[in-house]
């Protein structure tokens, strides 16, 4: 079986440009890029190398908010939903320039009583803005020992939500890097969650270093994503434990 595989440039050939991570990621062998907060590149600029490379841009996230004062996020704080809005309106002008097909809207950090019916609305907001464009929102739980405090931390919350959210172009961004980490098992997760499931980003358990090492065998799992039903790209969302061109054997073998 065939596998697709998407460079995500947040955390791949970050020593370049953005547009050049793009032509780089092209040059390597991926078949699309993805994003975390592209924001400080003109957009024409990226557009130019995307239309030279013909990779598909397949999402990138709100913004975090207020680094300094410790945000990771803004859409399940309450009281900050101003600011919110901005960053989701931000992100869909950004993604609608560029073309890419999703926006992940980060939680980010809360144990505030109204934290859930707070991301809902937001999520709400986002979607009704997103529907016209045909962009897909995403929501991504992320383990607790990389961001602690993470409102959304499991798939389990994160199904329950698009069901109350009730709006159809919401779904999970499954990470399986974020599952492994937590402790809990690949395969089992994404069946219970599959209909959920609007994309896949995987790196190794637990440093999150390349894939072909560490205690989830991605040489095995994926292809049994695919099998189960996953269509889409894998978004290749890890840290090189080197440079990002001296980490790539994997690419070669599993494409």
């Amino acid at each position: 079986m065939s596998l697709s595989f998407s460079a995500n440039l947040g955390f791949l050939w970050t020593e370049l440009s953005l547009p050049d991570a793009v032509r780089a990621a092209k040059r390597a062998g991926f078949s699309a890029v993805e994003l975390h907060w592209p924001y400080a590149t003109d957009a024409a600029d990226l557009k130019q190398a995307l239309a030279e490379t013909d990779l598909p841009v397949l999402g990138l996230n709100t913004s975090r908010g207020n680094l300094e004062n410790g945000d990771f996020g803004l859409s399940a704080l309450p009281g900050r939903e101003q600011d919110a809005h901005a960053a989701i309106e931000q992100a869909l002008a950004y993604a609608a320039e560029i073309g890419a097909t999703a926006v992940h809207v980060m939680a980010g950090k809360t144990g505030a009583p109204k934290a859930r019916e707070t991301f809902i609305a937001n999520l709400r907001y986002a979607a009704d803005k997103a529907k016209p464009s045909g962009i897909t929102i995403l929501i991504e739980p992320i383990n607790q020992h990389d961001a602690p405090g993470y409102f959304l931390s499991d798939n389990a919350t994160a199904s329950a939500i698009i069901a109350e959210a009730g709006r159809d172009n919401i779904r999970i961004m499954f990470d399986c890097y974020h599952v492994g980490r937590s402790g809990k098992p690949v395969l089992e997760e994404f069946e219970a969650h599959r209909h959920n499931i609007g994309h896949v980003q995987f790196a190794a358990v637990p440093d999150r270093g390349e894939p072909n090492s560490g205690e989830v065998d991605f040489a095995t799992v994926l292809p049994k994503l695919a099998e189960g039903g996953y269509r889409g790209h894998f978004g290749a969302e890890y840290k090189p434990r080197g440079t990002t061109e001296a980490g790539l054997g994997w690419l070669a073998a599993w494409r």
